[in-house]
């Protein structure tokens, strides 16, 4: 069996919900990522490329049993099914990613360039996400994240975002609230909070969040 962040999320779904509680509000599957905003060398945007690397938890459940011809090393073929088996189910989350260019959101096509490695016992999974249509733009605002916090994103310490490609005059910024002022937020909130139609979105309160300029 295909052990993907969907099955997991389904199995989890049966011992708690994000609905229950505020101390039921705590993911299960944690993400370190690397971003990429792409854009044409006519400088338009063309797409977003992702890197997520998962924890050693979720790593270990999701390659047990999968046939290697080396025990503990998979290569980028063994993993072919598993990456499918993500990128599919992710659709049905907008892949957890969120775009607006100059303030209007915008779409993307399906994942393109999808596979997945795995290395010092940690499973990655790459894809790009291209835009359905490529567009001029002055400001761009992405949002990574799970909107029932099942899985935590967090930006990866070394180069979290790249620029590929951008015109010389464009500069990013990287935003997420911390540990500390999340765990108060939570307590804050109380019970009657995760009673309401709001509690669907939850996880927007833990967007790891890119700011692009082009002036």
């Amino acid at each position: 069996m295909l052990r993907s962040l969907l099955a997991i999320a389904a199995l989890m779904a049966a011992a708690t919900t994000i609905s229950s509680s505020p101390a039921a509000a705590h993911p299960h599957v944690w993400v370190s990522m690397k971003s990429e905003l792409i854009y044409a060398p006519n400088g338009m945007v063309i797409g977003v490329r992702h890197v997520w690397t998962f924890d050693d938890m979720y790593s270990a459940f999701a390659t047990q049993g999968l046939e290697s011809k080396q025990r503990g090393v998979f290569t980028r073929e063994e993993l072919a099914p598993l990456a499918a088996e993500n990128v599919i189910g992710l659709k049905e989350f907008d892949y957890f990613t969120f775009a607006k260019l100059d303030g209007k959101s915008i779409a993307f096509s399906e994942p393109v360039n999808y596979w997945a490695e795995y290395k010092d016992s940690l499973l990655s999974l790459h894809f790009t996400l291209p835009l359905k249509a490529p567009a001029k733009m002055r400001t761009a605002d992405l949002e990574v994240y799970d909107p029932t916090y099942f899985v935590d994103f967090s930006f990866a310490e070394d180069k979290p975002l790249v620029l590929t490609n951008a015109p010389s005059n464009c500069q990013f910024a990287l935003d997420k609230p911390t540990q500390a002022e999340l765990a108060a937020e939570i307590r804050n909130l109380g019970e009657e909070f995760f009673a309401t139609a709001d509690a669907e979105n939850f996880g927007a309160m833990f967007a790891n969040k890119v700011s692009v300029k082009c002036p």
